[in-house]
């Protein structure tokens, strides 16, 4: 018989970075969650992503206190400040630039990205990105 879930968590955590301090040890100590367990488990799971990438992750917590958990591919805004060396994106968006990104860039991160977006193929899954990529005060470029 499957067991009862009690609730999702959903939080971001940086790979191989898990601690019981704020986000985790509370999130997961008022459901009553053994916070150690999760962090020495997510730390195992997540050694070889780069350390310090921010992975979102869906707990799901049973009526027995016990836990599973999927990771997720990193935001998009974290794999574009990536390819382009940035810091962060603009103060105001739309009126500032930052910087650059070429199309085969977007298609690069829309690949990388595709089976955590809500998209049929590569084209609408490079919007998606190019979306992200605005935001953050990014000129589209060809090539």
């Amino acid at each position: 018989m499957a067991k009862k879930i009690d609730c999702y968590i959903k939080l971001q955590i940086k790979a191989g970075e898990a601690k019981p301090s704020p986000p985790i040890g509370p999130a997961l100590g008022q459901r009553g969650v053994n916070i150690m367990g999760f962090c020495k488990e997510f730390n195992a799971a997540t050694q070889e992503v780069e350390k310090g990438t921010p992975l979102p992750t869906i707990i799901t917590v049973y009526s027995d206190k016990s836990f599973s958990f999927i990771t997720k591919q990193p935001p998009a805004t974290f794999y574009i400040k990536k390819a382009l060396n940035l810091k962060s994106g603009s103060k105001a968006p739309g009126k500032d630039s930052v910087g650059q990104i070429t199309r085969a860039q977007l298609e690069q991160i829309a690949t990388d990205k595709m089976k955590d977006l809500n998209a049929n193929d590569l084209v609408s899954a490079a919007k998606i990105i190019e979306g992200s990529a605005r935001s953050m005060g990014l000129k589209i470029v060809e090539g």
